[in-house]
Protein backbone atom coordinates (compact mmCIF):
# COMPACT_ATOMS: atom_id res chain seq x y z
CA UNK A 1 0.00 0.00 0.00
CA UNK A 2 3.12 2.67 1.03
CA UNK A 3 4.30 1.92 -2.50
CA UNK A 4 0.95 2.76 -4.18
CA UNK A 5 0.79 5.86 -1.68
CA UNK A 6 4.56 6.57 -3.18
CA UNK A 7 3.28 6.33 -6.99
CA UNK A 8 0.22 8.99 -6.21
CA UNK A 9 2.21 11.63 -4.63
CA UNK A 10 5.20 10.94 -6.97
CA UNK A 11 2.44 11.32 -9.87
CA UNK A 12 0.85 14.52 -8.07
CA UNK A 13 4.27 16.16 -7.96
CA UNK A 14 4.79 15.48 -11.36
CA UNK A 15 1.88 17.20 -12.03
CA UNK A 16 1.83 20.22 -10.09
CA UNK A 17 5.58 20.89 -11.45
CA UNK A 18 4.42 20.56 -15.49
CA UNK A 19 1.11 22.36 -14.23
CA UNK A 20 2.78 25.15 -12.21
CA UNK A 21 5.95 25.33 -15.50
CA UNK A 22 2.66 25.68 -18.24
CA UNK A 23 1.56 28.06 -16.10
CA UNK A 24 4.48 30.29 -15.96
CA UNK A 25 4.52 29.82 -20.05
CA UNK A 26 1.08 30.70 -20.98
CA UNK A 27 1.07 33.91 -18.10
CA UNK A 28 -0.58 36.58 -19.28
CA UNK A 29 1.83 38.95 -18.28
CA UNK A 30 5.11 39.61 -19.43
CA UNK A 31 7.96 37.89 -17.63
CA UNK A 32 9.07 40.86 -15.37
CA UNK A 33 5.61 41.33 -14.27
CA UNK A 34 5.26 37.66 -13.42
CA UNK A 35 8.23 38.06 -11.53
CA UNK A 36 7.09 41.06 -9.55
CA UNK A 37 3.88 39.69 -8.91
CA UNK A 38 5.40 35.89 -7.15
CA UNK A 39 7.89 38.39 -5.41
CA UNK A 40 4.72 39.79 -3.93
CA UNK A 41 2.85 37.46 -3.42
CA UNK A 42 6.10 35.79 -1.47
CA UNK A 43 6.27 39.27 0.22
CA UNK A 44 2.85 38.69 1.73
CA UNK A 45 3.06 35.22 2.60
CA UNK A 46 6.56 36.26 4.36
CA UNK A 47 5.08 38.82 6.45
CA UNK A 48 1.78 36.63 6.92
CA UNK A 49 3.63 33.87 8.74
CA UNK A 50 5.56 36.06 10.52
CA UNK A 51 2.28 37.74 12.05
CA UNK A 52 1.04 34.56 13.13
CA UNK A 53 4.25 33.32 14.06
CA UNK A 54 4.37 36.20 16.54
CA UNK A 55 0.54 36.23 17.52
CA UNK A 56 1.47 32.30 18.28
CA UNK A 57 4.21 33.25 20.48
CA UNK A 58 2.35 35.86 22.68
CA UNK A 59 -0.02 32.82 22.83
CA UNK A 60 2.60 30.52 24.33
CA UNK A 61 3.40 33.21 26.60
CA UNK A 62 0.69 34.54 27.95
CA UNK A 63 0.09 30.00 28.88
CA UNK A 64 3.29 29.96 30.24
CA UNK A 65 2.23 32.84 32.55
CA UNK A 66 -0.99 31.69 32.98
CA UNK A 67 0.55 28.29 34.10
CA UNK A 68 2.86 29.85 36.53
CA UNK A 69 0.09 31.71 38.44
CA UNK A 70 -1.83 28.79 38.85
CA UNK A 71 1.28 26.62 39.79
CA UNK A 72 2.07 29.43 42.49
CA UNK A 73 -1.56 29.30 43.50
CA UNK A 74 -1.67 25.89 43.94
CA UNK A 75 1.75 25.55 45.58
CA UNK A 76 0.49 28.00 48.38
CA UNK A 77 -2.69 25.92 48.47
CA UNK A 78 -0.61 23.06 49.14
CA UNK A 79 1.89 24.45 51.76
CA UNK A 80 -1.08 25.97 53.75
CA UNK A 81 -2.54 22.36 53.56
CA UNK A 82 0.93 20.96 54.99
CA UNK A 83 0.69 24.13 57.55
CA UNK A 84 -3.23 22.94 58.71
CA UNK A 85 -1.87 19.29 58.74
CA UNK A 86 1.51 20.02 61.26
CA UNK A 87 -0.70 21.87 63.33
CA UNK A 88 -3.47 19.37 63.56
CA UNK A 89 -0.75 16.78 64.44
CA UNK A 90 0.79 19.33 67.05
CA UNK A 91 -3.13 19.65 68.52
CA UNK A 92 -3.53 16.18 68.96
CA UNK A 93 -0.13 15.56 70.48
CA UNK A 94 -1.09 18.09 73.12
CA UNK A 95 -3.82 16.33 73.65
CA UNK A 96 -2.82 13.36 74.51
Amino acid sequence: MSENTGSKVSYFLVGLGIGTLLGILFAPKSGEETREYLADQADRGREYAQKRARELRERAEEMVERSKEILASQKEQIAAAVDAGKDAYREKVKAH
